[in-house]
């Protein structure tokens, strides 16, 4: 793990730091296998980053052409931006934490495993851990909220391996970018299927790496020696 001695600063200015973090974003993408509930957070924690950054930052240079860094001296721009990346990645999150729990489900062995349990915690605490960030507007904390009532009411036997889980961040995607609403209709099926697109490679990703049975016979022998 990098730490705050190891780790390169980053370049100054917004539009630099963006090109820092997708990098860090492609660099910090290691395949490790997933046997424990920490693995898991770990995944649900970097692909969320990953997808929810490459795809609206990748619409916004799209759509800006020549002009995406001119872009980057407009306040209000980068002020929309910051908020779009919080709740495009909140949405991220709660499409991937669906994904996993139901993978963990399936795989699991047995229908009586306890996924709700271990997937509200995992996103609980992730959000715990993120709080509320000073750039992410008025509404991150509902969206929030929002998240975690979707994976308490969730039906986790009946996710399926597919596009089924990935509802929220295409939408996402489409309502909070700072493009003009009717460049966004114009563009709303090249964007959703670009999301979907990067979706494709996180699920192959969870399938290689995840080891179920382990996952939740650790969790719940932790679970018993705390309860």
């Amino acid at each position: 793990m990098q730490t705050p001695d190891t780790e390169p600063s980053p370049p100054a200015g917004f539009f630099q730091r963006i090109l820092h973090r997708l990098r860090t974003l492609r660099l910090g993408r290691r395949l490790d296998p997933i046997r424990d509930a920490y693995g898991l957070e770990h995944f649900l924690k970097t692909r969320s980053s990953y997808v929810s950054q490459m795809t609206l930052y990748g619409y916004l240079r799209t759509r800006a052409g020549t002009r995406f860094i001119e872009l980057f001296d407009d306040d209000r721009f980068v002020e929309s931006t910051n908020i779009a990346k919080w709740h495009v990645w909140l949405a991220c999150l709660s499409d991937l934490s669906v994904y996993a729990g139901g993978m963990l489900r399936r795989n699991a062995g047995r229908a009586d495993a306890p996924v709700g349990p271990l997937m509200c915690g995992l996103v609980e605490a992730i959000l715990a851990e993120t709080g509320t960030p000073a750039d992410a507007g008025p509404e991150f904390a509902a969206h929030a909220g929002r998240v975690h009532a979707r994976l308490a009411l969730c039906d986790w036997n009946a996710q399926v391996d597919g596009e089924f889980s990935f509802s929220e961040s295409p939408s996402a995607l489409i309502y909070w970018a700072p493009v003009v609403d009717d460049l966004k209709q114009h563009d709303e099926e090249i964007v959703r299927n670009s999301i979907r697109f990067r979706w494709q490679e996180v699920r192959q990703d969870l399938r290689k790496a995840l080891d179920a049975p382990s996952v939740l016979a650790i969790e719940t022998t932790e679970g018993t020696r705390t309860g």
